[in-house]
């Protein structure tokens, strides 16, 4: 008799669960005794394991899981990958198999699936953010707006092939938006974190310009394998390795206990971890985004009856015919100029003085004098 497979959970949540336990590539790779590529290929979803190794794999994703089941219970939920329904109806969503492999046969409202997808990914994106920006509000601030976004857009959110990460790329870009510095309310540093080795390193990580930042981030704190991080930040993979390089080497120059890629991976989900960063309820999340909707519906639609009522006025108090502009003004030939007087002669200043002592009192007028 054939004996079953071992069941292993869909490739993002393997993903979570060493990310949980804060292991890397090269540990995962060692206990399973592969390459450390193949372990990324297999939370990837490119290869799937098979034979010993699957049966290795699958029992240290089983103690990760309860592990992970023990430390956050609210996060060991995996992301949801809705699918489209036979209706081909966006709005709802159905759950893809269980992680053991079997089909769970529910159908989530849209509210669920979002609720489902901002649990599984709300809390380790305030800790990217903040790593990020260096900002705790700012942080919870970018992961609440990049979610109100995607539950405006949740039919095209819903069927996307990585919800999580269409999630994750809107924050990074809220979180880094160079806008912020304008704000009043973060236009001065907040308080660093308390350890002194945390602080070093989110110095460092705030020096780095922001594509070296977010590609050290997704490649070394998330996990991502170099293509998805170089087209999550809309780069090529040869400048994405390059920017990863340098990032690498810089944060080795000010600390070179950071050398190792592995050692960098432990220091940001520690530094991460300790400050405590809390997301605010789903629900709290979708009123939001509804009362932006709303409140961008009406300024739309003020704005649109604004223009009608110019645009009435205009109609009304234009002029209903054709009035001609006055043509300018044309030199006219022939008229010779006009002289400015000149002195008086001694014949006319003898008649001046004459008409003036002629002059008599009463009405006036000439008095003709006899000579």
């Amino acid at each position: 008799m054939t004996q079953s497979p071992a069941p292993l959970p869909p490739p993002k949540l393997r993903r979570h669960l060493r990310e949980a336990a804060s292991l890397t590539h090269d540990q995962v790779a060692e206990r399973v005794g592969v390459a450390r590529e193949t372990v990324r290929a297999w939370e990837s979803g490119r290869t799937t394991p098979r034979g010993r190794r699957r049966e290795a794999y699958a029992k240290l994703l089983a103690s990760l899981t309860e592990a992970d089941m023990v430390t956050n219970p609210q996060e060991a939920a995996p992301p949801p990958q809705v699918t489209v329904c036979p209706n081909n109806d966006p709005h709802h969503p159905e759950t893809p198999e269980a992680p053991g492999g079997r089909p769970t046969g529910t159908t989530l409202t849209p509210a669920q699936a979002f609720d489902a997808l901002y649990a599984f990914c709300a809390p380790a994106l305030v800790r990217q953010a903040y790593l990020l920006s260096g900002r705790r509000e700012l942080a919870r601030e970018s992961v609440e707006r990049a979610f109100q976004v995607a539950w405006q857009r949740w039919p095209e959110v819903a069927v996307d092939r990585d919800p999580a990460g269409w999630v994750r790329a809107t924050a990074y870009e809220y979180a880094l938006s160079p806008w912020h510095r304008f704000r009043p309310r973060y236009r001065h540093p907040e308080p660093p974190p308390s350890d002194a080795a945390d602080r070093a390193l989110l110095d460092v990580l705030l020096t780095l310009p922001t594509p070296y930042r977010r590609t050290l981030l997704l490649y070394d704190g998330v996990g991502l394998d170099l293509p998805e991080t170089a087209a999550e930040t809309e780069a090529s993979t040869p400048a994405a390795a390059n920017r990863l390089l340098h990032a690498r080497e810089a944060v080795a120059a000010r600390l070179p206990e950071l050398a190792s890629p592995s050692a960098l991976h432990r220091r940001l989900a520690e530094v991460a971890s300790a400050e405590r960063l809390r997301a605010a309820e789903p629900t709290t999340v979708r009123a939001g985004s509804e009362r932006r909707a709303r409140f961008w519906t009406r300024v739309a639609i003020a704005f649109t009856v604004a223009i009608i009522g110019a645009t009435a006025l205009t109609v009304r108090t234009a002029p209903t015919r054709y009035e001609p502009a006055v043509p300018p003004g044309e030199t006219v030939q022939g008229i010779p100029p006009r002289s400015a007087p000149g002195t008086l002669s001694d014949a006319e200043l003898d008649l001046r003085a004459k008409l003036r002592s002629g002059i008599q009192h009463g009405p006036q007028r000439l008095i003709p004098l006899a000579e």
